[in-house]
């Protein structure tokens, strides 16, 4: 039994920063996320991707966003349990909670703070034939290292933002880069669609519209394509296939914890503290709604913030917190370390 003061379920940037608001409360945190390393889509879908909406940074790539993100809750020891997804949730005698994941890992806490994003995400897969076959042999859904495709051959698929800005950075990378889709409208952010044309008048990538994969080829991996354009049957070789066409955002086993649901989303108060409507079970960022919310990582550290004011009351029945700026109190981390602002020297003349 993994025990801590509050479990987080998703590891995504606000759930990582509540690592850092508990902290500061003298609080402990233990994380569970079904993917195998933290970040959410930060570290699995736009790793490389630039975010310019996290104040103090005009620009920080997703994936920088959560090594920092890291760094700066490290002080104060959180646990991970990674690869697994919390399954069931159970309320003891005590008023706290057992989380058990889908490979059986059971965590206990007084209060559990869900932060898992849009929820778990599956990729919208096309309509062909012997997908299983070349999943994880050449047809991947995400681009984690895009190392991978260095000097390789990739056929990308969609008419997204995901396609267009892939297809620009992987000009740079694979030996060879085509772009395939059913329409010639692509909705995108216009510079990415207009540096696509560009790099096609340069030949760094090939351009196929209208058209559409319709068939997989290779003996098991991916080696050839088959596309439909235009009512013409052709073949492209390739040793990747990369079909971008978005993903189904699921809330998954905690749809089934009794909690008010919205759209997929969770209810929560958001005049006091993002407390569900089971008490001790909180939901913040982009899983959780209220009137007007906003779906910004900006919006989840917010949350998050006020959530850990109220986990410490429910942790510490009757103990009033003191809250003070941290350029005044400093930070003692779980690890021994302290941070704190330089002294002003007083002298005499």
């Amino acid at each position: 039994m993994i025990k801590t003061d509050i479990l987080i379920i998703g590891a995504g940037p606000t759930g990582l920063f509540t690592v850092f608001e508990a902290g500061l409360l003298k609080l402990k945190c233990h994380l569970i996320d079904a993917l195998p390393q933290p970040g959410g889509q930060c570290s699995e879908i736009y790793p490389k991707k630039p975010i310019y909406d996290i104040p103090g940074f005009p620009e920080i790539l997703a994936g920088d966003l959560t090594k920092n993100l890291l760094e700066q809750g490290k002080q104060f020891e959180p646990g991970f349990t990674l690869g697994e997804r919390a399954e069931t949730i159970e309320k003891q005698d005590d008023g706290s909670f057992i989380v058990t994941t889908n490979k059986g890992t059971k965590h206990q806490a007084p209060v559990v703070a869900i932060a898992g994003g849009l929820g778990s995400f599956e990729p919208r897969k096309p309509a062909l034939d012997n997908l299983e076959i070349y999943e994880d042999n050449g047809l991947e859904y995400f681009i984690k290292d895009p190392e991978v495709y260095r000097n390789k051959r990739v056929v990308i698929s969609g008419g997204g933002d995901s396609a267009l800005d892939w297809s620009i950075f992987l000009a740079d990378v694979a030996s060879e880069v085509t772009l395939i889709h059913r329409r010639n409208e692509f909705r995108g952010a216009l510079d990415s669609v207009e540096k696509v044309g560009e790099l096609k008048d340069l030949g760094k990538i090939n351009l196929v519209t209208p058209a559409e994969v319709v068939e997989l080829h290779g003996n098991g991996k991916i080696e050839a394509v088959t596309v439909n354009i235009d009512g013409e049957l052709s073949q492209i070789e390739t040793d990747h296939f990369i079909p971008l066409f978005g993903l189904s955002p699921k809330l998954g086993p905690i749809a089934d914890w009794g909690l008010e649901i919205e759209k997929n989303a969770i209810k929560v108060d958001n005049s006091l503290n993002y407390q569900t409507n089971i008490p001790g079970i909180f939901a913040i960022g982009d899983v959780n709604t209220y009137p007007e919310k906003l779906k910004l990582i900006l919006c989840g550290f917010h949350e998050a913030t006020l959530m850990c004011q109220a986990a410490y009351r429910i942790i510490n029945p009757g103990k009033r917190y003191v809250l003070k700026y941290t350029t005044v109190s400093g930070i003692d981390g779980f690890d021994g370390t302290r941070k704190e602002a330089p002294k002003a020297v007083v002298q005499s003349i």
